[in-house]
């Protein structure tokens, strides 16, 4: 008995050692945590091509997984930069053009307070408007320097992922406390998860890009094509993303006097592409992976707390990964009720 109550102690003093280490080693690796869950995303998406090229094809394993890295950097960049080349002229014309912004949401303001009797911006509110975008610039510099960083660490991780992928997918599965089929349950989850909403996700950026412009086509708005392609770019972000562009659209519209114009785009981009957004969102993932659309909702809105971007892909599977554990619990420890039990045998 002593030597068990001993072994016991040393066991859960070790395993408390572990746990504060592990702790102390996310906290300080934390700001790297999207690069992290970046690089498991593009290696549970890339594993099975990578897989049949070095076993069937016989390529070399570094060379190989350069040459992933490399399609990902293209696949990634082509986005960014037509983002950049085409939303960059309008970011300079507006900082060089302040004073007739702010004179345009004047005008709009003005407009409100004659329709409704409320003032919405004075000249203390307008001078904090910009008071705050000019704190703001510092901020978007800093979380550049952050993204590049995580871009960093996400293809330096993604290459050893690749190279050394089968071993650490059979270390996860002896470190894992569960049986053998629920360690097999979890990595399917993972998989149909993350492939989900990673190949999802961009499907419904294009379509909610695609209704977009030809919303502002229909309606006139200058740079129709350029203004279409931003809002699927910032469809990623769900129920707000395509806010950001539409929103100050119309705003603009409303106080060059194109009231007619704004109004039919606001009702234009609520109805048609806002829930063009929801049912393609929810429809599709669901149809991709089986998920369900409140793991979706609920997925998103957590994920973008705790990991920022990426929670757009791993939010979901966190709410999935709650729901399966409760599962696995019960079917790993729950003792089986008089009224499931297997009957005994016969004497």
């Amino acid at each position: 008995m002593p030597d068990v109550f001993n072994n016991r102690l040393r066991q859960i003093i070790l395993l408390i050692i572990i746990a504060f280490l592990l702790i102390a080693l996310l906290t300080q690796l934390y700001a790297f945590l999207p690069g992290l869950l970046g690089a498991a995303t593009l290696y549970i998406l890339t594993r099975n091509w990578y897989h049949k090229l070095i076993l069937k094809k016989r390529w070399k394993k570094g060379l190989t997984a350069l040459l992933f890295i490399l399609g990902s950097i293209i696949i990634i960049s082509i986005p960014v930069y037509f983002s950049i080349k085409m939303v960059s002229p309008k970011i300079n014309s507006l900082v060089n053009n302040q004073h007739e912004v702010m004179q345009g949401i004047q005008i709009f303001s003005d407009k409100i307070e004659a329709f409704t009797g409320m003032k919405i911006f004075t000249d203390e509110n307008t001078k904090s408007v910009a008071a705050k975008i000019s704190a703001a610039i510092p901020k978007l510099l800093n979380t550049t320097a952050n993204v590049l960083t995580n871009l960093i660490m996400l293809f330096f991780l993604y290459y050893y992922l690749l190279v050394n992928g089968r071993a650490i997918e059979k270390y996860l599965g002896k470190i894992i406390p569960l049986k053998e089929e629920n360690v097999d349950k979890l990595a399917s989850e993972t998989i149909v998860m993350i492939r989900a909403n990673a190949i999802g996700i961009p499907i419904i950026c294009i379509v909610q890009g695609i209704f977009a412009t030809i919303g502002y086509l229909i309606f006139g708005v200058k740079d129709w094509g350029m203004w279409g392609f931003v809002t699927g770019v910032f469809a990623f972000f769900p129920l707000v993303g395509t806010m950001i562009i539409w929103v100050p659209l119309v705003v603009y519209l409303y106080s060059t006097g194109n009231n007619y114009t704004a109004t039919g785009l606001m009702i234009y981009s609520i109805v048609v592409t806002g829930n063009v957004d929801y049912i393609t969102r929810l429809g599709l993932l669901k149809k991709m992976g089986n998920v369900h659309p409140m793991i979706t909702v609920l997925g998103v809105i957590v994920g973008l707390k705790l990991f920022g971007f990426m929670g757009l892909i791993f939010g979901p599977l966190l709410v999935s990964y709650f729901i399966i554990l409760i599962k696995i619990y019960l079917n790993e420890f729950a003792e089986p009720t008089p009224a499931t039990a297997e009957p005994s045998p016969k004497e």
